[in-house]
Parts: C-alpha cells; structure tokens; sequence
C-alpha cells in the first residue's frame, strides 16, 4: 500500500480505509495532514532524520562522517571544532520538526469548543453519552459531534501530542501546555441559555482563566515569567451563536429582539466582547483567533423550526451584521493594546465552494435521530454510518468531516478573505 492508496479521486483522505489501517491516534494524525487542492511545490526533507526536519547537529554528523569515510586516518574532527551541548540542544529545540508551534493553547467558547465541561453540569446543553463521541478515540467526552471538534484540529495541527484538556478535569502540570473552557450554550452576554440550564458564560471563562493563570505563576515561580510564557501561546475564541440562537431569536424567553433592532443587537454584543477581549489580552494573552459565526440560518433545527425547508435568511442576516464588526473590531484592538495579535477568521469565506468536494451529501438532514426539543441525538440511539457524507452530527452541530475542513483552511487559509490579517498558522510563528 502506498500513500495514493489512502487518497480517493477527489483528493481527499479515505478516512476509513485509515482508520481500518491505523492506531486511533495515529489515524488521527494522518487525517489532519492538509492535502493541497491548488497544486503547491513540494518541500525538501532532510532524509537522515526521521521526522524529515533538518538541524546543524545532524549536518555537522554528516559532514564529519563524509570526511572519515573520504579520509580513514582522520578519526574525529580537529581540535577546537566541536561545538557546546547547550548550543546544539537550542539548535534542536528550535528545528525538530513536529515540536508544538506554541508552546500552550487555550480555546474559548461554545458548544463548538465544549469538551466536556458541561458534563457534570444541570443542563440539557450536554453531550456526554453515546452516539457522540462514536468516532472519538475515548468515546463520549462531552464533545457535541461524533469525533474531534475545532480545538482538537487546532491543538494537531499546531503539533500537539494529546488533545488539549477540558478545565473541568485539568490538574496539575496539565495546565501548562492549555486548556479547554468551552461550554454548550455559551455566550458573550450572561444570560444567554438560561433556559437550558447551567452553562459557563464566556465572562465565567474568563474568570477560569483567571484562576488558571494563577495555577501558572505558581508553577513557573513568577508572574513575570508566566506572563512571558502566556504570551507565546495561542488563543481561539469560538462563540456568539447562542447569542443569537438562545437569545436574540427566541422571544418567548428573552426581550432582547424586542429592545435591539439587529443591527443595534449586534452594536452591544460587539461592545461587550471587545471588553471581554481587553480582559483576555490583561490576562497576558497576545495571540488571539476570533471565529466568525456560520450561517445559523441552514442549520436543521433551524430550518425545522421555520416550518420550511430552506435556510432562514433573516437569521443569517442578522449574523451577518455581527460578522461585519469583528474585522474592524480586530484593527481596534490590534491598534490599542500593545503588542496584541488579533486575527478574524471568516467562517463565510472558509465554507465557501462546493461542500460536495469534501463527500458530504446531506446537508440538512442530521446523522443521529435527535430530539425535536432540543435538536441533540437522542441517548443511545444509532446514528448514520455513513458520518462522513453529512454535514450536521445533531440538528445543531456539525459532524468531525465538517469540523476537520474547517480547521485545516481556518489554519491555513487558501483564499485571501479567509483570514484576517493572517491565518492561524502565521500567527502561531510570530
């Protein structure tokens, strides 16, 4: 079997003849590789390590095993030649190909971003049971799709080993490398969700944060030194769909569509966040993704609470108003704080071209059978075996095939309206 094996006929990896032939996480891995649809250049690779990452110590070896072997009666290099431990061990931490990009990442948000802090929660908004998590390696997490969400992407495609943990669970060392703060039904304003129970509002993560940080400094000795560190990592921000969709859109629980004309409602949630963002960017944050939202509009529970069988547009453009502010938002930050990094990743542009391309064939009809209350798979029911050709896990959520697309071209954009002023992959190297 050779690598064009594993690539079907539109270029896509055949996930599951990989995940028949592969470990779990090594499957994993070669799903997140970015196979390239607009014919780039190959890249070198030094052939005499394995990881294909070239360094001076292993170009200074070589060298000095071609000159024994051109002249046998010189054993060793000449006096003076050689160079310190410590320089080559710098050397190497900056060139082995597959160390992290950063050395910490963490994720706020909602739903999309939950990995299993609402699981021990009073809330409807959790996922912590079968069939979700039907592709993860350990199951159900409490991710809301039937394997890796947006985080889990991100932290491989940055090089990190294990999945970034849920603040819910991490202890200890854990912290240092990231966390996940994440919960279903999230929201820039406080009360958003209320309805469906406990829930941990971006302010509440932000005060996890807070905590976190303090974790930090105790483990590196000094704030000083934790801010430095702090100011390495990277930082994704996934939320502002509940605001809308457990807010603004359901008047029966909230006035706010009743106070705030869209285009008003998107003026205050702008205000609000760009406040919530100042307190991440006090927090020693530099590196900063915010995702703009998807089209809420075409999503199955959306679409069947309409009565019809077409996407909403009075939804998708009232979300589009609060799209619009979030480039401008980013110069505005980026202009103020010293030394910040925002970036806006523009979902509309990322999901743009023909979604056939990626195999998905279902486009609004969910995978799982869910629940009409509250468009989440029913507990233990069967969900589609075909996961890969649909679009939508749930009524809400996206499946991994989606999250996967996504992340890849949020990570390294292929169209210049992509990223804003840059995708996260140039981010993570400033």
């Amino acid at each position: 079997m050779t690598a064009a094996d594993l690539i079907d006929s539109t270029g896509h990896w055949r996930d599951s003849l990989i995940k028949l032939f592969f470990p779990t996480m090594v499957a994993c891995k070669i799903l997140t590789i970015y196979i390239p649809q607009h014919g780039r250049e190959d890249h070198m690779i030094w052939e005499f390590k394995r990881s294909g990452a070239y360094s001076v110590k292993l170009g200074y070896h070589l060298a000095v095993t071609v000159r024994r072997s051109q002249n046998p009666s010189s054993s060793s290099p000449s006096q003076g030649s050689t160079i310190p431990h410590s320089v080559w061990k710098r050397f190497d931490m900056q060139l082995v190909l597959g160390a992290p990009q950063v050395p910490c990442y963490f994720s706020f948000g909602d739903s999309i971003a939950d990995n299993g802090n609402n699981n021990n929660l009073p809330t409807i908004a959790k996922a912590n049971y079968p069939p979700y998590g039907i592709d993860f390696p350990d199951g159900s997490t409490g991710r809301y799709t039937n394997g890796r969400n947006i985080p889990d992407f991100i932290a491989q495609l940055l090089g990190f080993d294990n999945f970034i943990p849920p603040y819910a669970t991490a202890r200890g060392q854990d912290i240092i490398k990231g966390v996940n703060y994440g919960s279903g039904g999230a929201g820039i304003r406080d009360e958003t969700s209320f309805q469906l129970g406990a829930r941990i509002s971006f302010n509440q993560q932000l005060q996890n944060h807070g905590r976190t940080i303090s974790r930090i400094s105790l483990l590196h000795g000094s704030p000083t030194s934790a801010k430095d560190y702090l100011s390495k990592c990277l930082y994704t921000v996934l939320i502002g769909s509940n605001d809308y969709l457990n807010n603004y859109f359901l008047p029966q629980f909230y006035l706010t569509s009743r106070t705030y004309t869209p285009d008003q409602y998107a003026e205050v949630l702008i205000r609000q966040f760009s406040q919530q963002l100042k307190t991440l960017y006090n927090y020693g944050a530099r590196k900063i993704a915010l995702f703009g939202l998807g089209a809420l509009g075409c999503i199955p529970a959306v679409i069947d609470s309409s009565g019809g069988t077409t996407c909403v547009d009075s939804v998708n453009a009232a979300v589009q108003i609060f799209n619009d502010r979030l480039k401008p938002l980013v110069d505005d930050l980026n202009s103020q704080l010293v030394g910040a990094k925002f970036i806006y990743l523009n979902t509309s542009s990322i999901q743009s071209g023909d979604p056939t391309s990626l195999g998905i064939q279902f486009f609004t009809e969910p995978c799982c059978q869910v629940d009409s209350s509250t468009g989440l798979c029913i507990l233990g029911s069967t969900p589609c075996s075909n996961r890969t050709q649909y679009a939508f896990y749930d009524a809400i959520h996206p499946t991994e095939t989606v999250y996967q697309a996504y992340s890849i071209r949020a990570f390294d954009s292929v169209l210049p309206s992509d990223a804003y002023p840059m995708d996260i992959r140039h981010l993570a190297q400033l």
